[in-house]
């Protein structure tokens, strides 16, 4: 696209191993999931959110591999169409994720094991890439690709340099990104019209 990326990580990803149960199909909701996951598990088939989280769960060795290609409530859709009534799944999820997914899925039905496979610990500062970007007036968008980015992001933002955001975008994948920076003085906050990366990048 002709642009510039600076890559300024918010957060730590730290697999939890588990021991699987027994299931009819693997659920997931990020590619950050798929580490945890044993190739045991490969033969199963695996329903991911989007197709990025699906590539990579190819890429892990997963032999059969579906993309809801949107979000959760894509997801709880994908469910109904692939899996049996009353099917046994195992979602793999991060911490204190997943909740709301695993009510849907079993009010559809569906026997849950959700088993919570990483954790997120957010960095104490705010990178130095993104400080320095802040205050370049090149700069042109910032992209929150989760809630939790946008809130890291909203916490450690120095006071100093919310000046500079008067003249950059926020591009953000989901309403629930938005609303947690929308506080902050930027020129526009713009929302993706999907839930995936294709579309936030649209919005450049």
């Amino acid at each position: 696209m002709g642009l510039v990326p600076l890559i300024a990580p918010l957060f730590q990803v730290r697999p939890i191993p588990f021991t699987p149960p027994a299931a009819h199909a693997v659920l997931v909701t990020s590619g950050n999931a798929l580490p945890a996951l044993p190739a045991s598990l490969h033969h199963v088939p695996l329903l991911a959110v989007g197709d990025r989280t699906a590539a990579r769960a190819r890429e892990a060795g997963f032999r059969q591999v579906v993309s809801a290609d949107g979000d959760a409530a894509a997801l709880t859709t994908l469910t109904r169409h692939a899996c049996p009534p009353g099917a046994t799944l195992l979602l793999a999820t991060g911490q204190g994720q997943g909740g709301a997914l695993a009510t849907a899925l079993r009010d559809a039905g569906f026997r849950v094991h959700r088993r919570v496979v990483y954790a997120t610990t957010p960095v104490r500062c705010l990178p130095e890439v993104a400080a320095a970007a802040l205050a370049d007036e090149r700069l042109r968008a910032i992209l929150f690709l989760s809630a939790e980015t946008a809130r890291i992001f909203r916490r450690l933002v120095p006071d100093t340099h919310l000046r500079y955001l008067g003249r950059v975008d926020a591009l953000t994948i989901a309403d629930a990104s938005a609303t947690v920076i929308s506080d902050l003085p930027w020129r526009r906050v713009l929302v993706s019209g999907k839930p995936t990366l294709e579309r936030v990048l649209a919005l450049l």
